[in-house]
This record gives C-alpha cells, structure tokens and sequence, in this order.
C-alpha cells in the first residue's frame, strides 16, 4: 500500500481538508489512507495543490519539487517512456506483466494508452527501475531518480 498520510501530517491537514483539495468525500480520502491506493489523477491533483513532486508524495525522494515540471500528465510521453523502460532493461511484455503480476494485454494497454496505469504498478516500477515516476508521467523532461 502507498502511504499518503504523512503528506497530509507534513501540512497539517485533517482528512477532510485533504477530501476537499482533491474534490472528493472524505470517507473515500480516509480509505485512500487506510486500505486503498490513490488513483494517478488524485495523485497528480495533490501534487500540483502543493506544487510537490509525485516523488516526493511517495516518498521516491526528499526533493519536494523539480525545475520546469508541468501540471498535467502527459499520456503520449507516458506510453513512450514506459515502453523505452521496459526495452531499457531488456523485457518483453510478458516479462513486465509478469514482475507486476498482472496480464501482458493489461500491460499492452498501459504502453498503447489504452488503460491507466495502476498507481501501485508505477510505484514498483518506480522502485526496481529507478525511475521517477514524474518522469514516466511526462510531467518533468529529466529522470531525477536515475542512479
């Protein structure tokens, strides 16, 4: 699980204030930090609010934000940049579906931009690989987690 409490503790918000920044009901907040994972475009959507990277928020880094990053994501560069990361390192499709537990047309929908990626997905993609996940988004043009 993503643990997002600590963002909303580093600002010293209470949940309901957090409900109303992401435009949501606080009991569906609340479970975003008890026992689900916060879609993509919450993600973003707290983000941009605090002017934070996705990283930080996720606790990829102890930057809280990066030069030129941009709001919105960007699903062309998305699907570029996640196919040239699974090339990267040499994986098939299958391989990939595989180390995330999911289906190979799962993934071939995340690299076609027919699908939304799984935030729990790009979080260990994030990890094994090095990535930022701002990066793979398209929200930034560097890979600040690159080794």
């Amino acid at each position: 699980m993503i643990d997002i409490k600590p963002i909303r503790e580093y600002f010293n918000l209470k949940q309901e204030e957090m409900a109303n920044i992401l435009g949501i009901k606080r009991s569906t907040y609340a479970s975003y930090e008890t026992r689900d994972t916060i879609p993509i475009k919450h993600l973003n959507n707290l983000a941009n609010s605090f002017d934070i990277s996705i990283d930080f928020i996720l606790g990829l880094t102890s930057l809280k934000n990066y030069p030129h990053s941009r709001k919105n994501i960007n699903n062309d560069l998305f699907k570029v940049r996640i196919k040239a990361l699974r090339k990267q390192y040499k994986l098939t499709q299958r391989n990939m579906a595989n180390i995330l537990n999911t289906s190979r047309s799962t993934w071939t929908g995340y690299e076609d931009g027919n699908k939304q990626i799984n935030t729990l997905f790009l979080y260990d993609i994030a990890c094994k690989y090095h990535t930022s996940i701002d990066y793979l988004l398209g929200k930034v043009d560097k890979n600040y987690l690159k080794p």
